[in-house]
């Protein structure tokens, strides 16, 4: 199909509606003009529950002012599967591996999780919906199984349910395949959540127990965050028992458990508004519990915040084992499990980077292969696919998440262009 979809009910329209209201908050809020830098309080309660639509502004410096997220939008009219196919013609990936479009028509795709009999769940960010993917006979058919909520972002299916994650409440869907067309009612698992929508977006992931990772995210840019936030929880679905695994945590969408020994690790987004080239986001490693790793205090492990320090030292905070570089967005994660990749590719991380917006030049929007031996230790990354910002420095997409398929071959999601890819390799 190369006819271009108009996405109306869709991500597209949201991001639109969204944008505007964004432009008038950044133009007018406060009877501030064009060229006094943005403030917030972001300290309060109210902010937290009701944020302005340019919440993420923070406290807007002369040296990065020009940095918007609405400059990272998509086109309202999407995209055809023509133009996303001559995108993918121009990515850069390692001698034997090609990339190929999956399927399309998910606007806003995020997190995927594998159902049974081969059918990919897909959560989605402002598009408020649930898809399902399904291989019907070498046709992939894509179905919109839940619609209205608030950000499924955060997805993960186990012993025939899936779980998703809704900002302050993760439900429980038994044995959705049996009728994709009517779900059945959820079970809440779990609903000891803030309810703040700046950065209330979630990512979920099982380990080998069947508790749930859980990450969650301060309302605000850069704030000394409410006690319930800046922190990752993992919780039990069977009954609700939750345990803080991790504390200092600024935005975590990604994250991961090593199969060689159980650990977790997982991706942080820095602070803004520091400069072009600092902080640097982070690939962390929890190696006890209730480890501390910096935020609000202190950034990429060596960086103390220049307002909310407040005496604090980074040498008392678990220091990042990787750092990824400023402002690349890390966000979903994988140990690669699979057998088709090369054999020095087994349990090394593919981590999707969204790419940034609060830098005058973007960086990031590709794939990074990451290794690192199972005490963690001799981390190391490179480039493993590249391409998706284009010769003007403008998105062609924005990778946000992976996921290892049945053949060992490697799905990616793209909200940019509401696509997920296949990656593959042959000698």
């Amino acid at each position: 199909m190369n006819e271009r979809r108009t996405f109306k009910t869709g991500a597209a329209a949201v991001a639109a509606t969204v944008a505007a209201a964004a432009v008038a908050g950044f133009l007018f809020a406060s009877g501030a003009s064009s060229d006094e830098l943005k403030h917030y309080d972001s300290s309060k309660k109210d902010f937290w529950v009701h944020p302005p639509d340019d919440w993420f502004m923070g406290d807007e410096t002369q040296e990065q002012k020009g940095t918007h997220v609405l400059n990272t939008l998509p086109p309202p009219t999407g995209f055809t599967d023509a133009e996303i196919e001559a995108t993918l013609k121009g990515i850069k990936l390692p001698p034997g591996f090609k990339i190929e479009l999956w399927a399309s028509g998910m606007p806003q795709a995020r997190q995927m999780a594998w159902g049974k009999d081969g059918t990919l769940y897909v959560g989605s960010f402002l598009a408020t919906n649930v898809y399902a993917v399904k291989d019907e006979g070498g046709k992939r058919t894509v179905k919109t199984v839940l619609k209205g909520m608030k950000m499924p972002t955060g997805i993960a299916y186990r012993d025939g349910a899936l779980y998703v994650a809704d900002i302050d409440k993760i439900y429980k869907y038994e044995n959705p395949e049996a009728n994709l067309d009517h779900m059945p009612a959820p079970q809440i698992v779990y609903d000891d959540l803030p309810p703040y929508p700046p950065h209330g977006w979630k990512y979920l992931a099982f380990d080998k127990n069947g508790w749930l990772f859980v990450p969650i995210g301060p309302p605000c840019n850069e704030c000394l965050p409410p006690t319930s936030t800046s922190q990752i929880r993992h919780v039990n679905p069977a009954n609700g028992l939750a345990e803080i695994v991790a504390l200092g945590v600024r935005n975590s969408v990604g994250g991961d458990f090593d199969p060689r020994t159980g650990d977790l690790w997982f991706s942080e987004n820095a602070r803004d508004w520091l400069g072009d080239d600092v902080p640097s986001d982070k690939l962390n490693h929890v190696t006890k519990l209730g480890e501390h790793f910096g935020y609000p205090y202190c950034h990429q492990g060596d960086i103390p915040d220049p307002k909310l320090a407040m005496g604090h030292k980074c040498s008392e905070f678990s220091p990042p084992a990787l750092k990824l570089g400023a402002h690349v967005a890390p966000l979903g994660m994988k140990f690669y499990t699979g057998d088709q990749f090369p054999a020095d590719y087994k349990n090394n991380i593919i981590l999707a980077e969204h790419g940034s917006w609060n830098r005058h030049h973007f960086q990031g929007a590709r794939l990074m292969r990451i290794t690192t031996d199972p005490d963690g230790k001799n981390v190391k990354q490179e480039e493993f696919a590249s391409g998706w910002i284009g010769a003007d420095g403008k998105y062609r997409g924005r990778p946000n998440d992976v996921i290892v398929a049945k053949d060992g071959s490697l799905l990616v999601a793209d909200d940019f262009t509401g696509s997920i890819y296949r990656i593959s390799y042959s000698k």
